[in-house]
């Protein structure tokens, strides 16, 4: 194989199912710790698995492995302020044997100044798929807006009056906003204002992931998710 087929291949998408989760990066980023579990994995040092639709497939936590990706990708860890599943991530990367990641996890540093911490936001699109259309129709949808800055909620609120929503409490003091049901366009069209919105704030995305779900046997679930995160000073009582 010469330089530029490798590199090509290096650089091409790939695809996998972790538990139900899709996260799709190059194979450059997989094998970036070549002595890891997931390096052999694409080395072709063992058998794997697909899913139906032809992806790899891991059965592990699919919602933690977003943090072993960003991890594979920019080799430093970051995680929430709030973040309470260390243990959880700590068996995720003894799994993949990631030995510097299994290393931070050990000695953690803190990601900012003790006087600063970190603001988080949740969005969700969830969207329920028609399994028999030829193409597939989207039956209905809905955005959902999860946080503890009530001020962006607040502000969410006032300026985006004209569309249907419901606000409900959280745990953790949390409080969410849920707009829809609404069609696909309308969704697209608020989803992109929405993520403008809270960008303009000085959030900015730290990761994506889907999640595809089976619920009825005419339809399918799709949840996308976006975290968005900036830094905020602590104030004293």
């Amino acid at each position: 194989m010469d330089n530029g087929a490798w590199g090509h291949r290096m650089t091409t998408p790939v695809t996998l199912n972790v538990g139900g989760h899709l996260y799709t990066t190059s194979l450059s980023t997989l094998q970036r710790y070549p002595d890891s579990m997931l390096g052999a994995m694409f080395r072709g040092d063992f058998p794997t698995t697909r899913d139906s639709q032809g992806n790899y497939f891991i059965d592990r936590d699919g919602t933690l492995f977003r943090y072993i990706l960003n991890f594979l990708r920019t080799s430093e860890l970051t995680l929430p302020m709030d973040f309470t599943e260390t243990d959880l991530l700590r068996k995720e990367a003894d799994f993949y044997q990631i030995q510097p990641l299994i290393q931070c996890l050990n000695d953690p540093k803190p990601l900012y100044p003790p006087d600063i911490f970190e603001q988080v936001v949740e969005l969700s699109s969830t969207r329920k798929l028609s399994k028999y259309s030829n193409p597939v129709a989207v039956i209905i949808t809905q955005l959902t807006i999860t946080t503890k800055v009530h001020a962006l909620l607040e502000g969410i609120s006032n300026n985006f009056t004209k569309w249907n929503k419901h606000m409900m409490d959280t745990r953790d003091c949390q409080v969410s906003f849920t707009f829809g049901p609404c069609d696909y366009h309308q969704e697209v069209s608020l989803r992109v204002h929405l993520m403008d919105y809270i960008m303009k704030q000085g959030f900015t995305i730290r990761n994506t992931r889907v999640h595809h779900m089976s619920e009825r046997a005419n339809e399918n679930t799709v949840e996308h998710h976006w975290t968005f995160c900036r830094p905020a000073h602590k104030v004293e009582d």
